[in-house]
């Protein structure tokens, strides 16, 4: 059941007719393309609809899953699957369940106003008829399949229109590949993005990546199949054997998942020759949040000295602009980070019944994220399904904790650098004695 779902995710595809009558069929990417740079509000919905055309076939098996799950949960003691998820964090899982809450309710002002903020900013694009100035943001206008992360509709929230900032995207490609399309990746190009990933780990102290690291790993879309483009780190037989799998575009998003996905990797690599029980994070969260640690280096003075961007912020309306593409990334996940398995905790203890899965999905997203559906989404659609770590049965609040994580794991590292002066200004490339802790931690 679970190789069927996430068969159904990996192979979806959007298919209607174009203008001339002809199928047209897009696969996630080319669709969340649409999503991160057209403005027109009917192909945006028409993108986002789109998508979620693949999941409701996923229903009734993603019901068996829960049920097969919960049997599995209870032979080993646990009332149910979300129980049993929640009991790896070194507490009681009603405990952690509140920790979770604890946490949301210290970020959310921080959030609330960056939704408010971010509301008023579409309803100037869109305006009042389309985006309620009060109330909740359809779904649609984030610039991501999911409303998760904002940073794509940048351009709309800039606070300082003529104040300028780093494009690095324009940078990198200027830099990797020179006059040539950024829609025609070649494997080369690809691992030159990864090589410098790796040159922060090295500049660190931690070990270059093994040779089969770049025989084996998939960088770019293979011509010859459908694959899940869902970037993941592996360490396929927990021998070293690391890789990655990602279709890599030369962009500011890809480098800083590259730094994320390299993060598990070096993790593998610090814990593979340990005792079996000690080849793992201390927590989930953990794992996910190394290598956004380590992405928060990734400074505009790191940039400048890799030779990608040719200067810094030099006023505070420059910085301001910085930190609000920062905040549409980081602040804006928040909630979605918290929600998914909300919804999944319920599921797995039957608060949630398969006939109301949908309804409650959306009575989530309105009540963490402050989004509505553009449309009536009714209990003939699954789009929780329309999210990879749904089908592919993935626990979510790994990801929440580490947005908080990394910011902690980040001041320490500073603190060990020796660097003063505000934290966004801190990169550790380069310190070898921020690397030998981070190593003894890994």
């Amino acid at each position: 059941i679970a190789s069927k779902l996430s068969s159904i995710y990996g192979k979806g595809k959007y298919c209607r007719k174009d203008k001339a009558g002809k199928d047209e069929c897009r696969d996630l990417g080319q669709l969340s393309k649409v999503l991160a740079t057209s403005r027109n509000y009917d192909e945006l919905l028409d993108a986002w609809q789109g998508w979620r055309t693949i999941s409701p076939e996923m229903k009734p098996m993603y019901q068996q899953l829960v049920e097969l799950s919960n049997q599995g949960a209870k032979e080993i003691g646990y009332a149910n699957a979300g129980e049993l998820w929640r009991a790896g964090y070194d507490m009681k899982p009603d405990e952690f369940a509140a920790t979770t809450e604890k946490l949301w309710s210290q970020v959310r002002p921080l959030y609330e106003k960056l939704h408010c903020y971010t509301r008023g900013r579409l309803v100037q694009k869109y305006g009042k008829d389309k985006v309620p100035p009060e109330g909740l943001i359809p779904a649609h206008l984030l610039g991501n399949m999911w409303s998760q992360e904002w940073a794509k509709i940048y351009d709309l929230a800039e606070p300082y229109k003529k104040a300028g900032s780093a494009d690095v995207s324009k940078a990198l490609q200027a830099k990797i590949l020179g006059k040539r399309s950024p829609d025609k990746i070649t494997v080369e190009d690809a691992q030159a993005m990864v090589k410098i990933g790796e040159s922060f780990f090295t500049s660190i102290g931690l070990n270059p990546l093994p040779e089969t690291f770049w025989k084996r790993s998939l960088f770019v879309q293979p011509k010859d199949r459908d694959v899940i483009c869902h970037a993941s780190a592996w360490d396929v037989t927990f021998s070293n054997d690391l890789r990655i799998k990602m279709c890599i575009k030369v962009d500011e998003e890809d480098l800083i998942t590259i730094h994320h996905e390299l993060g598990h990797d070096y993790y593998f690599m610090n814990y593979y020759t340990k005792p079996v029980l000690y080849q793992a994070g201390a927590n989930d969260g953990f794992h996910e949040a190394i290598g956004d640690a380590l992405a928060l280096s990734v400074t505009p003075t790191y940039l400048k000295q890799l030779g990608v961007i040719k200067e810094v912020p030099k006023n505070e309306q420059q910085l301001i602009n910085l930190q609000m593409k920062d905040a549409l990334e980081k602040i804006a996940f928040l909630p979605f980070g918290l929600l998914v398995d909300q919804w999944r905790w319920n599921v797995f203890s039957g608060k949630i019944s398969p006939k109301d899965y949908n309804k409650a999905w959306w009575e989530l997203r309105a009540k963490y994220q402050g989004i509505a559906a553009p449309t009536a989404r009714g209990e003939e659609f699954f789009d929780a399904g329309s999210k990879y770590h749904i089908p592919a049965n993935v626990p979510y609040m790994r990801y929440f904790l580490a947005r908080i994580l990394q910011f902690q794991f980040h001041r320490s590292m500073c603190k060990i650098a020796g660097h003063t002066g505000p934290l966004h200004e801190c990169s550790i490339y380069g310190n070898k004695a921020a690397g030998e802790k981070l190593r003894a931690m890994l």
